[in-house]
């Protein structure tokens, strides 16, 4: 599987109609850039550079504020999310078992790098903490499901069922 990290930005006019109403609603409140970028990010699955332009020139801020705050706050992401977010749990207890070997050999598999999408959108990889499973470590999502118990020689099995089960 080829990754490409930068996927074109794919903006609907729906889309952009429902930021400029977003950024309407929050016209005049003092300290709305976080909540537009919560909202916009709702919108979009992720705040590209095109997202960032609209929210600058609407909300007359500029853009290096703008890219101050996203890069600040770890909940925005500059980068599209694929459809079905594999994400490797590397909190405490899935780590002392082996998770960060199985976040590594889930990268391979899949050839991409943290946080990185397939050309076709489908699928990103993501590092997370501790989602509470830990009766079930190691573990990986898809979204919400859970995948646990995992060990360096299932992951190619586990990734292969992924891919075959959400293609």
């Amino acid at each position: 599987m080829a990754k490409n990290a930068e996927l074109p930005f794919t903006g609907t006019a729906e889309q952009e109609a429902e930021l400029l109403k977003v950024i309407e609603s929050y016209r005049g409140e003092r300290g709305a850039l976080v909540a537009v970028l919560q909202e916009a990010q709702e919108i979009y699955g992720y705040l590209p550079e095109e997202v960032q332009r609209v929210i600058s020139d609407q909300m007359d801020i500029p853009m290096s504020e703008i890219y101050g705050v996203i890069t600040f706050y770890t909940q925005f992401s500059l980068k599209p999310k694929g459809k079905y977010r594999v994400s490797v749990c590397l909190g405490t207890a899935c780590y002392v078992k082996g998770s960060g070997s199985i976040y590594e050999e889930v990268k391979k598999q899949l050839n991409l790098e943290e946080g990185e999408c397939t050309p076709d959108g489908k699928f990103s990889v993501h590092n997370t903490r501790c989602i509470g499973a830990c009766g079930l470590a190691p573990v990986l999502t898809v979204n919400d499901e859970v995948y646990g118990r995992l060990s360096t020689e299932n992951v190619s099995k586990v990734v292969k069922d992924i891919l075959d089960r959400y293609k």
